[in-house]
């Protein structure tokens, strides 16, 4: 396939991207942007009232008063959008993406060190046979574009051990290094409980205890936690298994189609994606940037939809750059380009350019509610996680694009 120079957009930017990754919080009052349904946020910033909540403010950590909404400009400003060198990877023709700048260099050697020293020798999460394979997932530069404001290379650690760790689980247990969807529930359930702890009897935890060295993703799962729960506060923990129980019951539906050779409708295979996906990564980009939303903000449904969005928008740039790579492996790989074929018979180009498609709507629909929700909600912790989200989306499709090891685009073109 002939290599292009920079592709445009699939349409202009949305003035709601822009003003999102430059880090701006449009002034809005209740009759300029209604709160959103659900959004009760005098009552969130008040915090726990009524008989018994008030000892409930003296386990606080002890937190200054917001500051102006105009804070959030000190918050490093997203990367510009550069051209794309064509020597980085071809972007899809006609998605719609915003690129970003190269991550800084010396950050992503010093993670991709530490990374490696941890999953080859830490955890064993990998045999030598498969290191370079692990060289090629590029993991370093991956977290590195994604959270361009992490305080700390320990920061960044944090989130880099959780990827490294879900991919194990679902290499060694789903996918490409033994995996099947047969007893997959319970290989799941049992390597939860490192995320998640048993809590049962003293004659039978020693032997749970035992379980979680018993095999690389366990061993992965229990030491990434171990590190992140160090590092984040326990709203944001559990928040983060909240999010892996979603990735994990999103396995189980797709290994279930496996099993009967069942490919879902197309609205199906998008429900399937919102569980199975990225989610858990963004969903903790305020712990990996050294500051909390609260869990009130980060419950409300407004908020939970720029999640689920960013998400879903996300998992489907994978289904499009790894569509060559899925065709060219043994058996039937259900993604997006191929569920749109086969259920509305149309021919593998066009289902791909119309997966092209649902990803931009998506993108859009994102945008447009994370900007919505800025409006409503002039907080600078949400304004500072709504723009982290923004920097996730932008980055997870720069890796993709530009890690040509593993991808490489179908000749549609």
């Amino acid at each position: 396939m002939p290599q292009a120079g920079p592709v445009p957009l699939a349409g202009p930017e949305p003035q709601a991207g822009a003003a999102l990754r430059a880090g701006a919080v449009p002034e809005a009052g209740p009759a300029d942007a209604p709160a959103p349904a659900g959004l009760d946020l005098t009552r969130i910033l008040r915090g726990p009232s009524g008989l018994g909540t008030a000892s409930l403010f003296l386990a606080r950590r002890p937190e200054p008063l917001a500051p102006p909404v105009s804070v959030v400009t000190e918050i490093p400003a997203a990367p510009p959008s550069l051209p794309v060198d064509p020597a980085d990877g071809t972007p899809i023709p006609g998605l719609y993406y915003h690129p970003i700048a190269e991550p800084d260099p010396a950050r992503v050697e010093e993670v991709s060190s530490r990374i490696k020293h941890w999953a080859v020798d830490e955890v064993q999460a990998y045999p030598p046979e498969w290191e370079d394979q692990f060289d090629g997932f590029s993991v370093g530069r991956y977290m590195v574009a994604c959270h361009p404001d992490a305080p700390t290379v320990d920061h960044l650690m944090a989130a880099t051990r959780l990827m490294v760790a879900e991919n194990a689980v679902d290499d060694c247990y789903c996918e490409d290094h033994g995996g099947s969807p047969v007893g997959l529930g319970s290989r799941l359930l049992l390597a939860h409980t490192a995320l998640d702890p048993l809590h049962t009897t003293q004659e039978y935890q020693p032997a749970w205890a035992d379980s979680l060295y018993s095999d690389a993703p366990r061993r992965a799962y229990r030491s990434a936690m171990e590190y992140f729960t160090a590092l984040a506060t326990p709203s944001q923990a559990d928040r983060f298994r909240h999010d892996m129980a979603r990735l994990h019951m999103g396995y189980l539906a797709e290994a279930a189609w496996s099993e009967t050779d069942h490919v879902p409708e197309v609205w199906e295979y998008l429900a399937m994606r919102q569980f199975n996906n990225f989610r858990p990564c963004p969903t903790i980009t305020d712990s990996v940037g050294g500051y909390e939303l609260p869990a009130d903000l980060h419950a409300q449904p407004a908020m939970q939809r720029v999640i689920a969005l960013a998400g879903n928008a996300t998992t489907i740039v994978n289904d499009l750059y790894s569509y060559t790579k899925e065709q060219n492996s043994p058996g039937k790989h259900l993604n997006l380009p191929v569920v749109i074929a086969d259920r509305e018979g149309s021919s593998e180009k066009d289902a791909y350019l119309k997966a092209v498609e649902v990803h931009n709507d998506l993108m859009r629909s994102f945008e447009t509610a994370a900007a919505e929700l800025a409006a409503a909600c002039p907080v600078p912790t949400v304004a500072r996680f709504l723009k982290g989200v923004a920097a996730w989306v932008d980055g997870n499709h720069y890796w993709h694009q530009t890690n040509t090891y593993r991808y490489s685009l179908p000749d549609f073109w």
